[in-house]
């Protein structure tokens, strides 16, 4: 069955020479190939202003340049997430896109004023977070407890609704061979014809 797919590179480094930039596009290819509907969003390409204010948060309108991506989030049944681990986590411009696209009315809604919880908007989309790192992926899962992936999962990702969240972790990548990689690229196209 074709789903429509979201992919978000958050890396903020244009380079196309990027190894997030050649697993997104293998997942995109590998999607377009099985037949779902693909759309792109590269956050180097973006201009994604910081927020400073509760007010702005709750009350402001997504900036004109994030407009159209915060309308592919809502379009899409399946987002996957790219970027390398910067500090434990994601990089600030994705956290801050995050922050821009994640608002009230757009991926949840305050309970009325008799209480209750909130509301999440964006029940019934999958996703799956990407990340590149310098660290042993199981370092990262057993030392550090993927504490920056659980917190994208639980506090983001999960909060708006967006259920399961898979993760798919490489790990070393500054010191990976040709092959290696070569592999990585082909497990990325299969995620992506299998829209998982």
């Amino acid at each position: 069955m074709s789903r429509r797919i979201l992919i978000v590179v958050g890396h903020p480094d244009p380079s196309p020479d990027r190894l997030c930039r050649g697993l997104a596009k293998a997942y995109g290819e590998g999607a377009e190939k099985a037949g779902h509907a693909v759309r792109r969003v590269d956050l180097a390409a973006l201009d994604c202003p910081m927020l400073r204010t509760m007010q702005e948060f709750e009350h402001g309108a997504v900036p004109v340049g994030l407009r159209e991506a915060a309308d592919a989030i809502v379009w899409a049944e399946h987002i996957v997430f790219v970027f390398p681990l910067w500090l434990g986590t994601m990089p600030a411009m994705l956290k801050a896109f995050l922050e821009q696209v994640m608002r009230p009315g757009t991926a949840f809604a305050h309970p009325d004023k008799d209480g209750g919880f909130t509301k999440t908007l964006l029940r019934g989309r999958s996703a799956r977070v990407v990340v590149t790192m310098g660290m042993p992926a199981v370092l990262y899962r057993l030392w550090f407890l993927g504490h920056g992936l659980a917190g994208m999962r639980r506090s983001i990702l999960h909060f708006v609704g967006i259920s399961p969240v898979r993760e798919t972790l490489f790990g070393m990548v500054a010191g990976a061979g040709d092959a290696t990689r070569a592999k990585w690229i082909r497990q990325m196209r299969g995620l992506g014809e299998r829209a998982g």
